[in-house]
C-alpha cells in the first residue's frame, strides 16, 4: 500500500489522495472540498491544485456574498 499524501489548501486540511491503481483518489476532509471526493487524478499534485481553485472560486464567491450584502 502506497503512502497517502496529505493536501492542504493555505493551511487548511482539504483531504488525502491515496494511489488507486493507475490513479489518484481524493478523499475530502472538511466541507469546501466535498466537491472534490471521490475524483481520481494523474499526479497528486493536480488534486492539490484542484483543491486550490475550489476554494479560491469560493472565497471570492463568499466575497461577493458579502459585498452585496454590506450596500
Amino acid at each position: 500500500m502506497s503512502e497517502p499524501f496529505i493536501v492542504e489548501v493555505w493551511g487548511k486540511l482539504a483531504g488525502v489522495v491515496l494511489k488507486e491503481g493507475d490513479a489518484f483518489r481524493f478523499h475530502a476532509m472538511a466541507s469546501p472540498f466535498l466537491a472534490l471526493d471521490g475524483a481520481a487524478f494523474a499526479k497528486p499534485g493536480l488534486a492539490r491544485l484542484a483543491a486550490a481553485r475550489l476554494d479560491n472560486d469560493q472565497t471570492r464567491a463568499a466575497g461577493r456574498s458579502l459585498g452585496k450584502a454590506c450596500h
